[in-house]
């Protein structure tokens, strides 16, 4: 079974060889860490990281030190530290005045945050599809909650909503038109999975109170995740911090595979949610014991979690994102330990 029919039958549940492993390096740890250190890592975890890896990653335009980055919703980025996704701090509609000359990016040249080229994609596509690898769509992070209150400013889009405000629906009516064509031009191409990746959670509760939530973004998700469906790929979606009050309404309107952050949300209450019912793809602890703790808390963490949420028929994936401030020997730990439990089942 290779790995593209492994993740498949994972989020299927149908019986997959191995639980799916993820572990990112974040590009700002090549300057943060010896590089030969943190290269013989990856050197050492071959199932981790079966093809070449770069100890010079090209920094995406909004993660980059001290360069102010403008998107095509003129949405202002800013960063501090080469690798780090910067975070929006020039607002395009701060203030409505602007609204009557704002206008939609083009999906055929962006995806909404950086320029794309389809050709490129057309092409990597078909060559992971010669290679029988899995082919993995996606918007852009934070393509419809994060994008509205990065276009309008947080409070501004929160209030919008309080009010009723009618300019803000035809807000999310342009972003979904955007999105929609998007999605049409990945679809094209046949993706087995789409992912709609965007941050919903605090460290308590959501972002966004789940009344609203329905009102105005789960109907926009609904649909798009339905032009993923009607061509029979697969819908992933990530979200950040504590999304357990939406959790009901991101599976209502599609969600197959959720990307979930683990001790935020609990791993019991994960557990007791989606085990056996809907694939999760977990987001292991970046916050307390990959940091802070001991290996031998590290590897209990994994074995915990692979326990209390995987089925022999399959629904676990996990991923960890490494970024600065981990020690070599948890980042280590952690590599063992992702790469001894993914056959827990086989």
């Amino acid at each position: 079974m290779n790995a593209k029919e492994n993740i498949i039958r994972t989020i299927r549940f149908e019986k997959p060889e191995a639980i799916p492993m993820v572990f990112h390096i974040n590009a700002a740890c090549w300057t943060h860490y010896d590089k030969d250190a943190l290269m013989e890592l990856v050197l050492n975890h071959k199932y981790l990281f079966p093809t070449p890896y770069s100890s010079s990653p090209t920094l995406a335009l909004n993660a980059r030190a001290n360069a102010p980055y403008t998107d095509p919703w003129k949405c202002v980025w800013t960063t501090t530290d080469d690798g780090i996704t910067g975070s929006v701090h020039g607002h395009p509609l701060a203030s409505w005045d602007s609204f009557t000359d704002y206008t939609v990016p083009n999906p055929d040249t962006t995806d909404g945050t950086f320029p794309i080229d389809w050709a490129t994609i057309k092409q990597d596509v078909q060559a992971a599809r010669a290679n029988d690898e899995i082919v993995w769509g996606s918007l852009p992070h934070g393509h419809t909650f994060l994008r509205l209150q990065d276009i309008r400013g947080y409070e501004n889009f929160i209030f919008d909503m309080m009010d009723e405000d009618p300019r803000i629906l035809r807000l999310i009516e342009m972003l979904e038109t955007f999105n929609a064509g998007y999605i049409d031009r990945w679809m094209n191409l046949s993706p087995d999975i789409c992912s709609f990746p965007e941050d919903l959670g605090m460290q308590v509760g959501p972002m966004i109170a789940p009344d609203l939530f329905r009102k105005y973004i789960k109907p926009s998700y609904t649909r798009l995740m339905k032009m993923v469906q009607n061509q029979g790929c697969l819908v992933e979606m990530h979200s950040d911090g504590d999304i357990r009050t939406l959790a009901d309404d991101l599976v209502d309107a599609g969600v197959q595979a959720i990307n979930i952050q683990d001790l935020v949300n609990g791993i019991d209450w994960i557990a007791e949610r989606f085990r056996g019912k809907t694939c999760v793809h977990l987001d292991i602890d970046r916050q307390s014991i990959t940091p802070f703790g001991t290996p031998q808390a590290i590897d209990a963490l994994i074995h915990e979690e692979v326990s209390k949420i995987a089925t022999p028929q399959g629904g676990l994936m996990m991923i960890y994102g490494m970024y600065p401030g981990v020690p070599l020997k948890n980042a280590a730990a952690l590599m063992d330990s992702m790469e001894r439990y993914a056959g827990f089942y086989s």
